[in-house]
């Protein structure tokens, strides 16, 4: 079961930041996530969403590579190229993984102007070595799935 963490910066770059860490301990094997989304609100109030991994993208790329293989059994790999990453593409934007988009907009309506919260939804993780390396750029929580010990633990190492 994954847990879900939303933690509030001051400014989009320290949540950029972040989420670089995270990508390389997740490369590191130390924490495994099923989603990771930067979520901003500008001056103006309108919030946004960044997402880490473009779903569209990755199955359009999927689909091209599916059609030319199917495209070579007819002589036609160009067409079945074309054919396959405009399907791929199609359903991978309609497929949305993670993190529900609407829950994260709402959370996003809570933010001060000008800040960002990373959303995170984290399936396993190594605490002891994953904390220290985000700590150092603090951030508060301001939702999460994790039990209040948890919780608890993470705000505190994260105020320092």
């Amino acid at each position: 079961m994954s847990n879900l963490v939303a933690i509030a910066y001051p400014d989009v770059q320290t949540a950029e930041q972040v989420r670089s860490t995270l990508g390389q301990l997740q490369t590191e094997k130390l924490i495994e996530l099923d989603d990771m989304v930067i979520v901003t609100r500008n001056d103006q109030g309108k919030v946004k969403l960044h997402q880490s991994i473009s779903t569209g993208a990755t199955a359009a790329a999927g689909g091209a590579l599916w059609g030319g293989v199917i495209g070579l059994l007819f002589l036609a790999p160009l067409l079945g190229m074309a054919v396959g990453a405009a399907s791929g593409g199609l359903a991978g934007s309609v497929a949305d993984v993670g993190v529900d988009d609407n829950f994260m907009k709402d959370l996003g309506t809570k933010l001060e102007p000008g800040t960002a919260a990373l959303i995170v939804l984290v399936r396993s993780s190594t605490a002891d070595k994953v904390l220290p390396r985000i700590q150092e750029f603090g951030g508060h929580v301001i939702q999460s799935s994790l039990s209040t010990e948890r919780e608890n633990e993470l705000s505190a190492a994260l105020s320092g």
